[in-house]
């Protein structure tokens, strides 16, 4: 289970998921590390930590890789917190923090932005609330005095009207989660497994009556009570020193009164002595099985052996349960289980998608028959021993960005009582014996489960109250609060009249040289060596792309390069696994529109064997009937799941209504392919478009880490130097430019009973290849991608209709495609399509982008390269993607003076050049009873009803107007 709170920096990432991605890594240290297969091997992160009079708790850990800050700050509350009749009050309350302070009117972002913030993100939990920011060093200043002014100087800042607005982003963020497939488990699950009176009882987002509650008295008393100094955790990681860091801190937050003391829940893990069953509907491709268990609390040590116990049963191909149920009985399409930490208690999760036609009852069966076995046998030492190897290699790549860092310090803090006890988990983790995770195991989970099964609907069923379990008389008496009366606030330095410090310098970029050399065959290596952490990125470039299927079934790329690592000549796909963790190797292949490639992270220690891995991947698949025929099912379920998520399906659609049939961007932007080529696909068609593409004459290698040209060379030679190309025609592809639409259009698809629409409005942009590219990244930034640009200020910010409105386009060889992308309220879907056609017509007629709108997107760009570029993989994405568009290799070094030399009315130029109102090709997703007609009295173009896959829907498939669900909503 995920933090139902979503980054504010990333909401279009988020939901556009299957086209881009969002995480938190970590920053460079060097661990003091023998070998990288050694238990003993020992992992630090210097830190130094101090208290202020008030309390607040500070960590400093010293990076000088890079001239930039992460700032993350926790205040030890969440939504465990909430009083009865309020849920969704801490998650809330940590929208008013982005709303301006006393000092600061109006958004947070907004100075931000100007200094070339790299991350900035605030998220909610059960436990507690984070915020952070990476800035460059010279924006120290400025980031402590925001951080401090909304801790210190927030209540005369907040109204009726903020709460309001932030009421209703905060209600469509409810309405975008439970929209999904499976969303509202997370809601039903907590509710059916831990008592009425226990703290996670209720989700992080709560209810719509709760928030309609909401009232502005509550507001002003939980900022009193959980935002004083000495409740929280300031984390800086980064280019500062403990003793600069010290005297800032004090500066700035030496005012802030330490608070009441907070009364902490006691431990409660609420464990179930008895089996129960529940079943839900829900708008699904497939049947899904959950089952649930009660687990100790994050700090515990039996916890980390129920994280090895999950690893062991559903941590991915290796593991018992997909042996069972996926290879040998053929039963799911996938199975996982996981652990989710909390504070209080912790939860124990399985996840089973139910083949089509599969009876439920046999999955449930043959889970039982396995975890018995597990339980009555604990696992093996070889399977303990791949777990523990694959743990110690993700901690040492999770702490190369000093955010990483950052979140392993404070959380440590805040949850262990040290910034350092981590390292007890950490040993605990890697000493375990398969004697110690069975007896976790037979203590934990030999009873009690609780099963949820999900079961597919074609309409959206009404939202019913969830009774979920009685108050539990066993409930631990709350822990008293440290007495804060010692503590005290000391008189402030900073005049805040003078409002957020000006950031006056900049540091510039530092991005490693660019090294090239060649293999014994030919083959091209790029190297940027980065000597942080001890591991190495590489990833084996080839054309190709989405773009490659055209004149061939609609997938083939994809699922050809997913079928890489399932088997080789010498090994079958597990085999390959079980290699890969050992080694502690990540690996991936994929596909984008225009390229494909394969990717292998790596610890520098295992270097060699990880490449001859990695070789034998690349150069020798083998196709295996059983093999195609597993992913062939895999890939089927969720190209059906695809259709009943909205975004997903809106990608879907789109592409082939903007380039027309025949064209090879005319595809789901998914890269999924169709179901009747997906079905129709031979071994016979994946080998021939391997021979024509997946070859050495059409490969680039580039590599980013810790190792040096001739070394790296060396060792590629070895794996790849006697690559030989095939002797059938290496592949070709065609880009044809296609005419600008004369008139818009709307398609519309129903999905009924949905509780928001999807609007996604496509047009077609010039190549990244252009010598405007920066113009059209610059306007795009003001326009629709930058969280203050007009769009997301309009509908969710101002309207508040949506949680977040968004333009992108995808970099594409020839003409990329350009989106305007909002999840709506239902009730609102014809006001919001309204809305953005005006920002289209404004942008290009009355209203053009302002000076001083470009100027904060330029700003913004030139002063977060610093930060943009701190790990070996941005670096490494940045060379695949220079080599790609054939960027010259001082590309990323000229940005900022290539982006300062922008005129403004070259980026108003760009903006004419590609937003035309009349080009436009809308796909809505929604409920046709509710949003049909008003979306026709609009008059945005023609209107078409269309299926989820794409194909015209006469009049009489349309479900009749209805009265809407039951949803809470105000």
């Amino acid at each position: 289970m995920n933090p139902i709170r979503r980054p504010h920096s990333a909401l279009a990432t988020c939901a556009l998921s299957l086209a881009l991605s969002f995480a938190i890594g970590g920053t460079a240290f060097v661990p003091s590390i023998a070998h990288a297969a050694s238990p003993k091997a020992e992992l630090d992160i210097p830190y130094e930590a101090f208290t202020l009079s008030n309390g607040l708790r500070v960590i400093v850990h010293t990076d000088r890789k890079a001239p930039v800050v992460s700032v993350a700050i926790w205040y030890h509350v969440g939504s465990k917190d909430e009083p009865t009749g309020r849920t969704g009050f801490a998650h809330l309350f940590e929208h008013l923090m982005f709303n301006g302070s006393e000092n600061h009117k109006g958004e947070y972002f907004g100075p931000f932005e100007m200094a070339g913030v790299s991350d900035i993100n605030g998220n909610t939990w059960l436990d507690r609330t984070m915020y952070f920011e990476t800035v460059p060093t010279t924006a120290l200043d400025m980031a402590l005095w925001m951080e401090s002014d909304r801790m210190g100087h927030l209540l005369g800042a907040i109204d009726q009207a903020t709460l309001d607005e932030q009421r209703g982003v905060v209600q469509n963020e409810k309405r975008q989660g439970e929209n999904e497939p499976y969303g509202r488990v997370d809601e039903r699950m907590l509710a059916q497994t831990f008592p009425a009176n226990h703290p996670y009882h209720h989700d992080t987002i709560g209810s719509m009556a709760d928030l309609n509650a909401a009232s502005l008295d509550d507001v002003k008393t939980w900022f009193r009570t959980y935002y004083g100094a000495a409740n929280t955790v300031l984390v800086l990681s980064g280019d500062i020193d403990a003793a600069t860091a010290k005297a800032k801190v004090q500066q700035y937050f030496g005012d802030i009164a330490p608070g009441p003391a907070v009364a902490r829940q006691a431990q409660w893990v609420a464990p179930r002595t008895t089996s129960t069953r529940d079943q839900m509907e829900d708008t699904v491709a497939q049947t899904r099985i959950y089952r649930e268990w009660n687990i100790p609390a994050r700090d515990q040590r039996d916890f980390v052996m129920l994280y090895h116990a999950a690893g062991v049963m559903g941590g991915g191909k290796t593991s018992r349960l997909y042996q069972r149920l996926v290879y040998k009985d053929k039963l799911v399409d996938d199975v996982q289980v996981d652990v989710t930490p909390f504070e209080l208690a912790s939860q124990f999760v399985l996840t089973a998608d139910v083949k089509q036609g599969v009876d439920p009852k046999k999955v449930e069966a043959a889970i039982a028959e396995e975890w018995q076995r597990f339980l009555a046998e604990g696992p093996t030492q070889d399977e303990l021993a791949r777990l523990q190897a694959q743990d110690r290699a993700g901690t040492i790549r999770g702490l190369e960005r000093a955010l990483g860092k950052a979140s392993r310090l404070g959380e440590s803090a805040l949850y262990l009582g040290s910034p350092d006890a981590w390292k007890k988990l950490y040993a605990w983790n890697q000493e375990a014996t398969p004697a110690d995770v069975q007896a976790a195991a037979k203590k934990w989970l030999s009873q009690g489960d609780y099963t949820l099964t999900v079961v597919p609907v074609k309409e959206a069923p009404k939202i019913e109250d969830v009774a979920g379990l009685p108050a539990s008389k066993d409930k631990p008496a709350d822990i008293p609060g440290t007495s804060t009366a010692s503590l005290k606030a000391t008189p402030g330095t900073v005049d805040r009249s003078k409002g957020v410090p000006e950031v006056t310098s900049f540091p510039d970029i530092k991005f490693p040289q660019v090294q090239r050399g060649k293999l014994k065959n030919g083959i091209e290596v790029v190297l940027a060596e980065r000597h942080t952490v001890p591991t190495v990125g590489i990833t084996l470039q080839f054309d190709g792309g989405y773009a490659s299927d055209a004149g061939r079934k609609l997938g083939t790329a994809s699922f050809t390069s997913a079928m890489l690592d399932e088997g080789t000549q010498s090994l079958d796909s597990v085999e390959i696994a079980q290699r890969r963790e050992r080694l502690g190797m990540n690996l991936s292949t994929g596909c984008n529109l225009d390229s494909c490639s394969a990717s292998a992270n790596v610890l520098k220690a295992e270097l060699a064997p990880s490449l001859a891995l990695f070789s034998d991947v690349v150069r020798n698949p083998a196709f295996r009937d059983a093999d195609v025929e597993r992913i062939r099912a895999q890939w089927l379920a969720g190209i059906a799941q695809e259709k009943t998520q909205p975004t997903s399906l809106a990608l879907r659609t789109l592409p082939p209504l903007l380039y027309g049939a025949g064209h090879p961007y005319a595809i789901p932007f998914t890269g999924s392919g169709t179901e009747a080529d997906i079905q129709a696909l031979t071994t016979t068609d994946m080998r021939g478009w391997q021979a024509a593409w997946l070859r050495p004459d059409n490969v680039r290698i580039f590599v980013a880490g810790d190792t040096t040209l001739a070394e790296i060379t060396k060792q590629l030679d070895a794996a790849f130097g006697d690559w030989k190309a095939p002797s059938v025609a290496k592949g070709t592809k065609t880009l044809p430019k296609v005419a600008e639409q004369t008139a818009p259009r709307v398609f519309l698809v129903d999905k009924p009973g949905a509780q928001q629409s999807l609007i996604l409005a496509g047009l077609l942009a010039p190549p990244t290849t252009v010598p405007n590219d920066l113009e059209i990244q610059t306007m795009n930034g003001a326009f629709g991608g930058a969280f203050t640009a007009r769009l997301n200020m309009n509908l969710r910010e101002n309207k508040h209709w949506a949680y977040g409105a968004y333009s992108f386009y995808r970099d594409a060889l020839g003409q990329r495609p350009y989106m305007l992308y909002a999840p709506v309220q239902t009730d609102k879907t014809a006001e919001s399509a309204n809305e953005i056609r005006m920002e289209v017509n404004d942008v290009i007629g009355k209203r053009p982008l302002s000076t001083d709108e470009i100027a904060k997107i330029k700003a913004n760009d030139v002063r977060g390269l610093p930060g943009s570029y701190e790990t070996a993989s941005a670096v490494l994405s940045a060379l695949t993607s220079n080599a790609l568009y054939g960027r010259p290799d001082d590309y990323v070094s000229t940005l900022k003076a290539r982006t300062e030399a922008q005129t403004d009315d070259a980026v108003r130029a760009a903006a004419t050049e590609i937003i035309k109102p009349k080009a436009l090709t809308w796909v809505i997703v929604g409920d046709l009873s509710q949003i049909e007609q008003k979306v026709r009295k609009l008059d945005l173009g023609q209107v078409s009803i269309i299926d989820a896959d794409g194909k015209p829907v006469t009049r009489a498939a349309v479900a009749p107007a209805k009265a809407p669900a039951a949803n809470g909503t105000k």
